[in-house]
């Protein structure tokens, strides 16, 4: 077995459906293994999903241990020398696994790989690198003096702002939405601190795989930038709820108080603690300030990008929407809509998809359809709420 992908869901059937679509396709030429790990959802994902994909494992469980032991449970089960983590609100390309395995194959000291990450209006997601949370970098980070010098080695330090989005990279931190990992190096590591309910937990283990010796070689973590996918983000937890805010800030915590004598140091522990505790009370007083009003989702005017006997069939099935034409040539002049349904199919690959998204999700809601799947999914921002449904 080369590659293992584990998967942990909780409420998200219709993204983890187009995700899985999207897998479908990048397994093909592989021996790969998909395993599904259900955190006790309650919107009937396990239902809904396994008929679909007799092919996937789905391992359902009662109640909700979090990401970390839940990754860590199919872990146990997993058989391929590779290991992926990936997060439920993705969606790669038909090349994506092979090119990171080819990469493992040529770096001898990968210990892990991680990919550039777009939202799905096609903005990068800083989160893709990042450096360790030392007490300077992240009091440049939460201070918001990164934001305001976002290029610089020094001052953006912790999204390595400097390096380039599209080149590989040596990095620190990858992110747990997709880690893809050698099992040999995980047999020594092991895998998730379970004691990270949700966040931070990719952040510590990327610290003890950049750690990791094993005949003479050290281990490091590599970000490949030239491998791009969609990550919709924040949909299994919503950014501005207290969930996200005890959580988030929890794990930073957590991370401090796991490595003192590595990044915090004596007074700037009691700094960084203390700025966390400030973050976090802000964060909580900002969820009850009034909010703008969420961006129109309903009655939209929307295009198509389908072949026009699957576009026909679409129309009459897409609620909400008002359809005012079908797309063959996406690299034409478009007419002006609200949104564009990018439809995989012989015409339109997921590398495709993605490109677009990029080119697209800026002057379009771009919404992403997979072939022979019921759903719909799209995020307008990774700062929004994502938009799933259902096809009638």
């Amino acid at each position: 077995m080369q590659l293992s992908v584990i998967i942990v869901n909780y409420n998200v059937k219709y993204f983890l459906e187009q995700c899985l679509c999207s897998v479908h396709k990048a397994i093909r030429d592989l021996q790969a293994e998909v395993i599904v790990v259900d955190n006790a959802s309650t919107d009937g994902s396990n239902e809904y999903l396994s008929s679909k994909f007799p092919q996937v494992r789905f391992i359902p469980l009662s109640e909700n241990p979090g990401f970390a032991k839940a990754n860590n449970l199919a872990l146990q089960q997993a058989t391929g020398e590779f290991i992926l983590f990936l997060n439920p609100d993705t969606i790669v390309a038909e090349d994506t696994f092979r090119q990171c395995i080819s990469f493992f194959e040529q770096q001898y000291d990968a210990a892990s790989v991680g990919v550039q990450m777009i939202d799905g209006s096609g903005t990068f997601l800083p989160e893709s690198k990042r450096a360790f949370p030392s007490a300077a970098a992240a009091f440049f980070k939460l201070s918001g003096i990164a934001a305001l010098f976002p290029h610089s080695p020094v001052f953006a330090r912790y999204n390595l702002g400097h390096l380039s989005l599209d080149e590989i990279h040596r990095v620190d931190v990858l992110s747990g939405a997709f880690m893809m990992v050698r099992k040999t190096v995980l047999d020594i590591t092991g895998g998730f601190d379970e004691a990270f309910f949700m966040y931070g937990e990719d952040i510590d283990l990327s610290y003890r795989l950049s750690k990791t010796k094993k005949n003479g070689t050290a281990y490091a973590n590599y970000y490949l930038g030239t491998v791009c996918i969609i990550h919709f983000k924040g949909e299994s937890t919503k950014r501005n709820s207290a969930r996200y805010v005890h959580l988030f800030y929890k794990a930073m915590q957590q991370f401090v108080d796991k490595y003192p004598d590595e990044f915090y140091h004596g007074f700037f522990k009691i700094i960084f603690t203390t700025g966390i505790a400030v973050r976090r009370f802000i964060s909580s007083l900002s969820r009850f300030l009034p909010k703008a009003s969420p961006k129109q989702k309903q009655n939209e005017t929307l295009l198509i990008a389908a072949p026009a006997p699957l576009a026909e069939q679409l129309q009459k099935k897409i609620p909400g929407f008002t359809c005012t034409g079908v797309v063959q040539d996406l690299n034409s002049k478009l007419p002006t809509a609200d949104a564009i349904l990018l439809c995989n199919s012989e015409a339109l690959s997921y590398q495709q998809i993605i490109e677009q998204t990029k080119r697209l999700g800026q002057t379009y809601h771009i919404y992403i359809h997979g072939e022979h799947s019921k759903s719909i999914a799209g995020s307008y921002s990774n700062k929004e709420s994502g938009v799933t449904m259902e096809l009638q």
